[in-house]
């Protein structure tokens, strides 16, 4: 009866610090932070381009009028504005290869805080072009805001799921693409023509860029660097225990210590493996593959199209100017509230249901808008069956593809991969951004109310690979993930040789009365 009533006890004692881990003070502030400073500027900078687009245009023209004596001709501007919004992917490529650089010396959460610079930088260049009358000053801080991006996008995520316990790995991760959201339906909120979305106010909306970049400045430096980083890389097991006890909001971190610790046994004398060592190594070699289609077909599912050029696409579909920026404000709203809502459920439903369910369902909305655009002059109603098929495309995105392939590329791989995994998953992400920025305006010219059914084709083909492919990553260790993957890899990793000597080491780690030397041990 007593050990019962002790039973009882150690399981109330365990829930509650379930409930108070769920609720670390640090662990929200530095998600909110984090988040905010770095992936919410990447939403931002998806769709800040396109409430301002006919006066940047007029910008254009009038420069190259003063400067040539003549009006630009149409297919030039054309060229002169794809080239503005895509090059932010090609900063973005830049930046994912300065991540491992850079990350290897200054560790995740530093290597955010050196990335405001760019931020700030290139929010003051975009917001002089105007005055200077420097188009290109427009446009090559449109390239270092994508550095930026790309920075944030790899340093962000690796920060997130090293600092949040694997039980909680998901919905801490899904913070990046809620606040890659809530960027973009700022971008769009703040380009209404009430807000600043007007001819003289335009270079205000990349101005703002400086507020996030200046809060993730002042606030990062209080909150301690990634425990794993500390551990693994640093070797500094008293900071990692300190890191984990701020984070977690507990003080006995034993089994988080223990985790780490075993990964480290399998990777003693921890080296970050390269790129080609990464593409070479026959234990992820589907890992990478997964992580490099997920991420493909988040990026050419087609969403960005829709972000960068949405009132050129409602335009297309009937809907009156007037009209236009608040239809266009309405699918930041969709977009935040689906994120929320996966953020919400992914640790119940998985990684696999929401993943494969999103891109499936993006396929079959691209299909009916499809029909809908070919229709759109036989009813007045048509136009409006138009927005709600992407409105709901754009939910179906953002309630599993719009922040999975992230997470899905902090499970795969180990300590010293991840650096070089985000690298080649970065690198894809980025080129298939500025590919769809800088073809789609071409493909619509081309194909007309068809160029959706490519996307439609993406969708289908990358939720049938991930179906067949893809294992649940819910609540799974690194070792058990790779397990999953073992039978497909056709090579064991080396966690499998080493499951028996990690056990064998966690028993003397309890029987051990100084837990520090067990742990030195």
């Amino acid at each position: 009866m007593k050990l019962r009533e002790n039973d009882s006890a150690d399981n109330k004692g365990s829930n509650l610090e379930k409930k108070k881990l769920d609720w670390s003070c640090s662990l929200i502030v530095a998600s909110l932070v984090g988040a905010f400073g770095s992936s919410f500027l990447y939403g931002y900078n998806l769709s800040v381009v396109n409430a301002p687009t006919p006066y940047i245009k007029a910008f254009y023209n009038e420069s190259w009028e003063r400067r040539h004596g003549h009006p630009i001709d149409s297919d030039t501007l054309t060229l002169l504005w794809s080239v503005t919004v895509s090059i932010f992917a090609i900063g973005g490529l830049v930046g994912t290869f300065l991540v491992k650089v850079i990350g290897k010396f200054l560790g995740r959460k530093n290597t955010l805080l050196v990335n405001n610079g760019f931020g700030i930088f290139a929010a003051l260049l975009m917001a002089c072009s105007l005055p200077a009358g420097a188009l290109e000053m427009l446009i090559v801080g449109r390239f270092i805001m994508g550095v930026d991006g790309g920075i944030a996008l790899s340093a962000l995520p690796m920060y997130l799921s090293e600092i949040s316990p694997k039980e909680m790995r998901g919905s801490l991760g899904q913070v990046t693409a809620i606040f890659i959201c809530i960027g973009v339906f700022a971008g769009q909120l703040l380009g209404l023509p009430e807000l600043l979305g007007k001819e003289s106010t335009w270079p205000y909306l990349f101005g703002v860029i400086v507020i996030p970049a200046l809060v993730q400045l002042v606030s990062l430096p209080f909150l301690p660097k990634s425990p794993h980083y500390l551990l693994l890389e640093k070797h500094d097991q008293e900071g990692a225990e300190k890191a984990f006890r701020t984070f977690l909001g507990k003080e006995d971190v034993s089994r988080e210590m223990e985790e780490v610790l075993a990964e480290s046994r399998v990777q003693r004398n921890i080296r970050l493996v390269s790129v080609l060592e990464l593409l070479r190594s026959p234990f992820v070699r589907w890992q990478l593959i997964t992580a490099v289609i997920s991420m493909a077909c988040y990026q050419l599912s087609g969403l960005n199209a829709i972000w960068f050029y949405t009132n050129s696409i409602f335009g297309k579909a009937g809907i009156t100017p007037e009209k236009i920026p608040y239809i266009t404000l309405s699918t930041g709203g969709i977009e935040t509230l689906a994120a929320v809502f996966s953020g919400l459920v992914i640790e119940r439903m998985g990684r696999r249901p929401l993943l494969i369910g999103g891109f499936g369902l993006m396929a079959l909305f691209f299909g009916i808008l499809t029909i809908t655009l070919m229709l759109q002059d036989h009813a007045p109603w048509i136009p409006y069956l138009s927005i709600l098929c992407i409105l709901a495309i754009i939910a179906a995105f953002c309630s599993g593809p719009g922040g999975i392939p992230f997470i899905l590329t902090s499970e795969f791989f180990q300590q010293a991969q991840r650096p070089a995994a985000f690298t080649v998953v970065g690198t894809v992400n980025w080129l298939s951004n500025f590919t769809i920025g800088l073809l789609f305006p071409f493909i619509q010219q081309s194909l007309d109310t068809y160029c959706f059914l490519v996307f439609a084709a993406v969708c289908f083909a990358g939720a049938l690979y991930l179906y067949f492919v893809l294992p649940e990553t819910k609540n799974r260790t690194h070792a058990e993930i790779s397990q999953a993957f073992a039978k497909r890899n056709k090579a064991y990793p080396p966690e499998g040789k080493t499951d028996s000597a990690v056990t064998d080491d966690k028993m003397n780690i309890q029987l051990e009365p100084d837990s520090s030397s067990a742990l030195e041990n």
